[in-house]
């Protein structure tokens, strides 16, 4: 099984491509989705630690007002929120690479 990660905004427009190509009855129930599309969708939400550049910016600004409460775990991670799109079929995941590949890097 693969997981592809993508931000919220990527996995709207390959939704409404999508969207062109299946009924809606694909989208509601999990195991239909399954079975047409090869994948299942998933919200996650976590904490990743906070790139050279982000801290620099947080350590920078002028509008950051540390308190008591500011622990080091929040000073070096960030919440981030992402799609994953979990994978059944490694022709169906490989297919879905090749057709939605400019969108998932971002061009």
């Amino acid at each position: 099984m693969s997981t592809l990660k993508i931000t919220p905004s990527k996995w709207r427009r390959i939704k409404e491509q999508l969207h062109e190509e299946h009924p809606k009855s694909v989208f509601m129930l999990r195991n239909r989705m399954k079975q047409v599309l090869g994948f299942t969708v998933r919200e996650h939400s976590g904490y990743r630690l906070k790139t050279p550049k982000e801290l620099k910016e947080q350590d920078t600004s002028l509008e950051r007002y540390e308190t008591q409460k500011d622990s080091d775990f929040h000073r070096s991670h960030i919440n981030e929120y992402a799609i994953c799109l979990d994978f059944y079929s490694e022709r169906k995941y490989t297919m879905f690479l090749l057709k939605f590949s400019e969108t998932i890097n971002g061009q």
